[in-house]
């Protein structure tokens, strides 16, 4: 149901399948990308057994949290309507 009480047209479900898969394959790839700059140096480098265990949990806790925050912050986006267009107004102040 949309909110003015109809049910959605194939072009709002396609639009909104579009932004589900967006918003999931954004997220993993941020996800990755954090991962493998904090855990990486540990996997690539022989580092101190400390140093190692730090930045490997340190990325496994970044990436999914990373991932939650990209795929919500992307699909609130989506949801919101757009604002209305003014045409003509070029400066705020006038």
């Amino acid at each position: 149901m949309t909110g003015h009480g109809g049910r959605r047209s194939q072009a709002e479900r396609d639009a909104i399948t579009v932004e589900i898969g967006y918003a999931l394959c954004s997220a993993a790839f941020a996800a990755a990308v954090v991962f493998g700059a904090v855990a990486g140096p540990a996997l690539l480098f022989a580092l101190p057994d400390t140093l190692e265990t730090v930045l490997l949990r340190t990325g496994l806790v970044l990436a999914p949290v990373l991932f939650a925050v990209r795929t919500v912050g992307v699909l609130v986006r989506f949801g919101r309507p757009a604002q209305p267009s003014q045409p003509g107004r070029t400066n705020p102040d006038s």
